[in-house]
């Protein structure tokens, strides 16, 4: 029987192949929710899917998408982000 805290759907039941050749049951965490627009709230290119201690060890280019409000902004609000601000007077 398999112990009682691994019997919840909580955790993802995922077969592995041991070295010895015999097929396993392994209990992993699931992936969190994918990242969403700030604004709109569309899914979010170019952010990874992943739990936190794998986001740490990675670069953080990889984490994010290089460009202005990435990782908070999909590509349309950005603009339309920029283009309101380039509108407005400059107060000084």
């Amino acid at each position: 029987m398999v112990k009682p805290n691994r019997r919840s759907r909580t955790l993802r039941r995922v077969y592995r192949r041991t070295p010895g050749s015999r097929t396993v049951l392994q209990f992993k965490k699931r992936k969190p929710s994918k990242a969403e627009c700030s604004q709109c709230g569309r899914v979010l290119a170019g952010v990874p899917r992943e739990r936190p201690y794998k986001m740490q060890r990675m670069p953080k280019t990889k984490k994010r998408p290089e460009r202005p409000y990435g990782g908070n902004l999909c590509s349309s609000c950005m603009r339309k982000a920029i283009i309101a601000k380039a509108r407005k007077p400059n107060e000084e």
